[in-house]
């Protein structure tokens, strides 16, 4: 049985997937997170992150894109565990 777990995207690390919930920046910002696609529902997998863990390689809605983690940290998503983590 999977159960699900809110936490920021910034937090994913690569290969894990989540649905995005929220998009808690404001101004230009947000409007940029939105107009890439991080709109609520949207399904998103980290592809893998930098050497130094920023920024991280996410594929949404189809497209690779990457972001910073201090945008990722706007983002709150809802991610499936397996059963047992």
């Amino acid at each position: 049985m999977s159960h699900y777990q809110l936490t920021h995207l910034s937090d994913l690390e690569p290969g894990q997937e989540a649905t995005v919930l929220q998009v808690k920046a404001h101004g230009p910002i947000r409007r940029r997170l939105l107009e890439m696609g991080f709109i609520r529902g949207a399904h998103l997998k980290v592809e893998k992150l930098a050497p130094l863990g920023d920024p991280m390689e996410l594929v949404i809605k189809g497209y690779h894109l990457s972001l910073r983690r201090e945008e990722g940290s706007c983002i709150i998503v809802s991610m499936i565990e397996p059963a047992g983590a």
